[in-house]
């Protein structure tokens, strides 16, 4: 049944599902208003019913009130709304349809009585407020739900990130923790938005060293806007283990990156000596190289990656680090270690890092094994458990010591009250002893 037929067929038993935002009624359409002032049933979240209860008296002197119903409890909304057999007023925030109560009502409700009234909804206001585009915007609800996708959501770096919270679990609180166990304090502008279109909105701003207001409002809207991240000072830097967050990474594959979990252990197994050459094959973003030089900085580092733009990004990492590879190649790395592309005195490695590289890394090892220096060590890590087995056959084949080792790592992060740890991705770690 389409909309217009729904009113005219059911006008006396439709229920209209109105948002608006925290002013209430007094900004809606008119004729919208007029829906609220002629029913004779109305519910609302308390917050809200509260507001549109002076409306009434102030609007509309002459006439008794309707009758009015809290809806903070879905449940009990639902068996309220059945026993109505006229008219009836729903007020929502914002859209809805859109993580609101719309869904509720369009599973427990016929479809044909039911009509909706959108706002804007707060994600739409909080964009408008700062003036930004929204497209590109990512955006989650923590209402009564885990917490574990934001995590999921951080690392995929997004332009911009909408934040439903959850007052029940710290609401910005918990989201900054987020950001702080993730080490990308620095990578976003943190924005809070509280009672979007009531005359004490109020927007802030807040740097990593700003604390929360203490007077923050139970229902508010975080947003993250990317940004770019000041350089670090490197003298104040560990020497390894940096947070994933001093790297600059691609804008068009963010989060694909060798965690520093991972990387700490890679740099452990190359048993980095004071001097020599050091392969970073499927360099990334240069993390693992790059603290290696932090560690030995009288290695001489080539980093190969056939990524666009790979080597102005590593090249950037590098000064964020006060670093400097020896040579840095952006290409395919089988082309390059084949014909031998680059200088001289790094054409034969005493440690090598093979990542990544696909359907390549097979012949890049055998090619890798031929070059490498008496006493080297290869490390590789894999994702899979299908990639190893050639590997290991092939390091066998060719004499290496070798050892296997599995990596799985959490991350504790902000659970209500407590903290609970955040599974990562386990690693596979090949070391190869020639």
């Amino acid at each position: 049944m389409n909309y217009k037929n729904n009113q005219q067929n059911n006008s006396s038993s439709l229920i209209h599902i109105i948002g608006t935002d925290a002013s209430g009624p007094e900004k809606l359409p008119l004729f919208l208003q007029e829906i609220i002032l002629t029913t004779k049933k109305l519910a609302a979240p308390k917050r809200i019913l509260k507001i549109t209860e002076k409306w009434l008296i102030n609007t509309n002197k002459k006439k008794p009130l309707p009758e009015l119903f809290e809806s903070d409890k879905p449940e009990k909304l639902i068996l309220w709304l059945r026993e109505q057999k006229n008219q009836t007023v729903v007020l929502a925030s914002g859209d809805p349809l859109w993580f609101g109560i719309g869904r509720c009502l369009t599973e427990s409700l016929p479809s044909n009585r039911l009509v909706f009234h959108p706002c804007a909804s707060s994600l739409q206001l909080a964009f408008a407020r700062l003036g930004r585009p929204w497209q590109d915007a990512s955006w989650l609800s923590l209402h009564g739900r885990d917490s574990e996708p934001l995590g999921s959501c951080l690392q995929k770096r997004p332009k911009a990130l909408a934040i439903l919270t959850d007052p029940s679990r710290n609401g910005a609180k918990e989201v900054r923790e987020y950001l702080r166990a993730a080490g990308l304090e620095d990578s976003y502008a943190f924005w809070i938005f509280e009672r979007l279109g009531h005359s004490q909105e109020r927007i802030e701003h807040l740097t990593p060293k700003d604390e929360l207001p203490n007077d923050l409002d139970r229902l508010h809207l975080v947003i993250l806007i990317s940004q770019k991240a000041s350089a670090p000072d490197p003298k104040k830097l560990p020497l390894f283990g940096l947070e994933d967050g001093i790297y600059l990474q691609y804008s068009d594959r963010p989060g694909l990156m060798t965690k520093r979990e991972v990387r700490i252990q890679l740099i452990a197994d190359l048993e980095l000596p004071e001097r020599g050459v050091i392969w970073d094959i499927g360099a990334g973003v240069g993390s693992v190289g790059l603290e290696a030089l932090r560690l030995s900085p009288k290695l001489h580092l080539l980093a190969i990656d056939k990524r666009i733009g790979a080597s102005a990004l590593i090249r950037a990492n590098a000064k964020r680090l006060s670093v400097k590879p020896s040579a840095i190649i952006e290409a395919d790395a089988l082309e390059s270690l084949k014909n031998i592309n680059f200088p001289k005195d790094l054409v034969n490695p005493d440690r090598v890092i093979l990542g990544g590289c696909g359907s390549s890394r097979e012949k890049l090892l055998e090619i890798i094994i031929k070059k490498i220096n008496p006493n080297g060590i290869i490390v590789i890590p894999l994702v899979t458990l299908e990639a190893t087995s050639r590997l290991i056959e092939i390091l066998k084949t060719s004499n290496f010591k070798l050892s296997i080792t599995q990596h799985q790592t959490s991350r504790g992060v902000p659970l209500s009250q407590g903290t609970r740890l955040m599974p990562m991705n386990p690693v596979f770690i090949l070391k190869g002893r020639m």
